[in-house]
């Protein structure tokens, strides 16, 4: 009984610092880029295709442009897509052969980002470790969106910039995006305009 460590007025005291500081680190839901231009691979598996390219986003105008080669089976196809979420209007252009579709967009509305929900899963690393700069710390969240759809989300600490992002609706089934080489803000004035092919003289 003389060897059983004692709890002290100190130890108590060690152990409330270290559970505030640990409490103080953990990573909160934040807010990632309003605007930002990135490179991005998309698998959407109820779909049956694999997707990657270049994308504009733009979350206070709720609208994204992307630039993608996309994989369905053995055919490669090369689309522009300007998505107008506020609109609900999609231009997509087949660059092959400069034909405009104009659809309805698919799937409602779901920012790039960490809601306030989400509810933290985890953290993790990579990069190679031990070597200046060459490392990245990633926060992993999960929660609903409206309660119904879940998803999950990985961002960067601290800077808050998203590398993956899934979710599970019913109106696209599941979806998982990938971002890379992402900067803040949209580096093309002309982004957002609709594409030539789909304008009517």
């Amino acid at each position: 009984e003389s060897l059983r460590p004692q709890r002290t007025m100190l130890g108590v005291a060690c152990f409330v610092s270290l559970a505030v500081f640990v409490a103080a680190q953990e990573p909160k839901p934040c807010n990632s880029p309003s605007e930002f231009t990135s490179r991005f691979r998309l698998t959407d598996r109820d779909e049956h295709f694999y997707a990657e390219g270049k994308m504009y986003y733009d979350a206070i105008n709720k609208r994204i442009r992307e630039f993608e080669y996309e994989q369905v089976g053995r055919e490669t196809i090369i689309y522009d897509k300007l998505k107008l979420y506020a609109l609900n209007l999609e231009y997509r252009v087949n660059l092959k052969n400069n034909s405009c579709e104009v659809r309805k967009t698919r799937g409602s509305w779901m920012p790039y980002g960490v809601p306030p929900q989400a509810r933290l899963r985890g953290m993790g690393t990579v990069g190679a470790i031990g070597i200046p700069n060459e490392v990245v710390t990633l926060a992993f969240f999960e929660g609903e969106f409206e309660g119904r759809d879940p998803f999950f989300v990985s961002v960067t600490q601290p800077d808050c910039y998203i590398t993956e992002f899934g979710v599970i609706s019913n109106e696209t089934g599941l979806e998982e995006r990938q971002f890379y080489d992402m900067n803040p803000g949209v580096d093309d004035p002309e982004a957002f305009l609709i594409p030539k092919a789909c304008v009517q003289d």
